[in-house]
């Protein structure tokens, strides 16, 4: 797969867009207490943010900054913004480093930015005789719609409008003193994936946006262990090809009414 992807890449006015994540996380040292560490990460934050200050010049310390070292591994402490309180950003941890962003996410743009946060990652460990092994790879696009759990029943929902068909007989409520309308949905599911080669996840959750109910859902591509690229150019093929993969069954899914009220 090239740089440009050959994707369909409709684009939508009123899209339902939460957050876009890429993460990429790789291998820490275990010490001698068999925590896992990474040794060179204070120093390599710096360099890391004096190669990107020029497109994300406000960074954030986090409280979590404040952890010992020994139990921050794969916690976010430091941000790095484009400006105030702005997207998209940055984040990096003891072994973890994400780029997320939010209503202004376009895929090409934020392809060209995903790929210079992990050439930077790369370098900056390599200038330091270091060599980034890459644990895990996560695309991840958490979308959410409008919805009345109280007045709309949420399986219709899913199967009319998202392809999704879960039901439960109507005889475990007629027979017990229990309401259908549930209080709390949170319904994942996992599938292979052969290309990019990992795992295709899916999750259903009831939760609030702006204030308002809404049905979230979240899919995402991830490669682990031996499945997982280590270098640049792989890399970057495999986030092309992830997002193709999750673009396809966004819009599978949507296909219909969904579609229309988003475009």
């Amino acid at each position: 797969m090239n740089d440009t992807n050959t994707v369909d890449f409709t684009i939508l006015n009123n899209k339902p867009l939460i957050e876009a994540i890429f993460e990429l996380r790789w291998g820490l040292t275990t010490n001698d207490q068999g925590l896992k560490t990474d040794p060179n990460y204070k120093l390599l934050v710096g360099r890391i943010y004096d190669r990107l200050k020029d497109t994300y010049p406000i960074p954030e310390q986090l409280m979590q900054a404040s952890i010992p070292d020994e139990l921050a591994a794969y916690v976010i402490q430091h941000r790095f913004r484009t400006k105030e309180g702005g997207w998209p950003l940055v984040q990096i941890g003891p072994g973890i480093m994400t780029l997320n962003d939010t209503n202004e996410y376009v895929w090409g743009e934020f392809y060209d930015k995903a790929k210079v946060v992990t050439q930077t990652l790369l370098d900056a460990y390599a200038e330091a005789g270091q060599v980034l092994a890459v644990d895990t790879l996560i695309l991840r696009y958490i979308d959410s719609v409008d919805f009345d759990f109280e007045k709309e029943d949420v399986f219709a929902f899913l199967n009319k409008c998202l392809k999704i068909d879960v039901s439960l007989g109507a005889g475990l409520f007629e027979t017990t003193k229990v309401s259908s309308t549930p209080i709390n949905l949170d319904m994942r599911l996992t599938f292979p994936s052969l290309a990019p080669k990992g795992a295709l996840y899916v999750r259903f959750l009831r939760g609030v946006k702006d204030g308002a109910p809404a049905l979230v859902w979240e899919t995402q591509v991830q490669a682990a262990g031996e499945d997982a690229p280590n270098t640049g150019a792989e890399i970057v093929t495999w986030l092309g090809e992830a997002h193709e993969l999750t673009h396809k069954w966004f819009f599978k899914m949507i296909e219909g009414k969904l579609l229309e009220r988003f475009k």
